[in-house]
């Protein structure tokens, strides 16, 4: 990227830090906004493409009726506080919806890449509504900046990203959402905590029963809040007497606000921004766990692109560096305010297209290296074979799920050391194939 485009500290901002990062092309997590089409201009990439079948390795067959479980689970809802009247009121009607344990089953056999993915999230016709709700809203923002400290641009493109600025922010009901996941889901404990608290927000007198609307995980609003968040961090800003998230513009960027402020987001500084690692590096360092300051790195051999200068002491902040393809991809080194993002959703990709979106609201947030985009990340099944090769192996990659975790990613740098190669923990199609001979 020439060094027009990098204006100030701000404007190479990037990628994700952190030992519970998930793997950038495999495990991002789509937001409501993305079930919208693309502006026409844009060549709609795909988002995923299920199994066919879903995964009977997950299913689970209740050992009672759905009755039978909401008389159970009453008691411990009025054991809870929840008024008997305000129960049956939200359950009047209430059956399980299959098209959520559909999708709370399903397993995704491919996932796109992490540079289609940003395609999508920075579209120029969200990148331009953005630009114009940041100036609609410019007095509204800059007292949130001044009660909570995060940067309108940030806010702006949460607000993008979780449901189009407000215009899609899922249609089902969140309390028979979660009934269904609570009786027939994967994780039964935590989605009937969520639907306590879900019960705790009606209670409250927020939102009406049948205007409590969300995904079908039970997120919900204009910035896509689960129950238990709702209730720990959402907030009245606009003084009515309800904490509404749905309706209220500025009820939803202040909780959103008041989130990353509890989640350690620092005003004015920078996310993180894109460097150059020099041949022969040690890819072992970059695992994101490993964290030093940008001086170190920098004496480490990384460097900023030509032109770049970085404000007074920014040379001891703390950074980690990551590769979201890979050796062969962009490098970047990213900050706290990047951890607290992954806070708002622990996916590497889109606390990056969030951060670039932000960024593209200033003109900037344009990525300099190239991706690899002949390399195309592995599916599903393709990660589970590369998992079991691992293993036996034996470079200990722990259960074959698919998930490319922190063990998975370690095993992936031995055999990629003891093969002569990058150990960059990064799944590709060329060290399955050499795994299977």
């Amino acid at each position: 990227m020439p060094p027009s485009l990098f204006p100030r500290w701000q404007s190479r901002q990037l990628i994700a830090a952190s030992s519970l990062i998930l793997l950038v092309a495999c495990a991002e997590k789509p937001t409501a906004a993305d079930a919208l089409p693309l502006p026409p201009a844009q060549p709609a990439p795909v988002v995923t493409v299920p199994n066919a079948q879903a995964d009977t390795s997950s299913d689970i067959q209740p050992v009672q009726t759905f009755a039978q479980w909401q008389a159970g689970f009453r008691e411990q809802a009025l054991q809870a506080g929840i008024s008997a009247s305000l129960f049956d009121r939200a359950f009047l009607g209430v059956t399980p919806d299959m098209d959520v344990i559909k999708a709370d089953r399903s397993q995704p056999e491919f996932s796109r890449p992490v540079w289609e993915y940003l395609e999508g999230a920075l579209s120029p016709l969200r990148v331009r509504n953005g630009k114009r709700l940041l100036e609609q809203n410019a007095e509204l923002l800059a007292r949130l900046e001044q009660r909570y400290g995060v940067d309108r641009q940030i806010l702006v493109a949460v607000w993008g990203m979780e449901s189009n600025f407000g215009q899609f922010q899922g249609s089902k009901s969140v309390i028979r959402s979660l009934a269904t996941l609570a009786y027939e889901g994967r994780r039964p404990q935590f989605a009937q905590d969520q639907l306590i608290a879900a019960l705790q927000i009606l209670q409250n007198g927020d939102i009406q029963p049948d205007a409590m609307l969300g995904s079908w995980a039970g997120a919900m609003g204009q910035t896509q809040f689960i129950p238990t968040t709702y209730n720990t961090h959402a907030v009245d800003f606009d003084g009515d007497g309800r904490r509404d998230i749905w309706k209220s513009t500025p009820d939803a960027l202040a909780s959103t606000a008041h989130y990353l402020q509890s989640s350690g987001w620092k005003r004015g500084q920078p996310w993180g921004f894109e460097v150059q690692v020099p041949a022969g590096f040690d890819y072992w360092q970059a695992d994101g766990a490993q964290r030093k300051t940008v001086s170190q790195w920098l004496q480490m051999g990384v460097t900023l692109p030509a032109g770049t200068q970085l404000p007074a002491g920014s040379n001891e902040l703390s950074a980690a560096l990551l590769l979201p393809a890979g050796a062969r991809g962009p490098a970047f080194l990213v900050l706290d305010n990047f951890r607290a993002i992954l806070k708002y959703n622990n996916s590497s990709s889109y606390a990056l297209a969030v951060s670039l979106l932000g960024d593209r609201f200033s003109g900037w947030g344009f990525i300099g290296g190239s991706w690899p985009k002949d390399d195309q990340p592995l599916s599903r099944s393709e990660r589970v074979e590369l998992q079991n090769l691992l293993n036996a192996s034996g470079h200990e990659a722990g259960n074959a799920d698919g998930i490319i975790g922190a063990n998975t990613r370690k095993a992936i740098r031995t055999a990629q050391q003891a093969l002569g190669w990058p150990a960059d923990g990064y799944p590709t199609h060329k060290l399955l194939d050499s795994l299977r001979r």
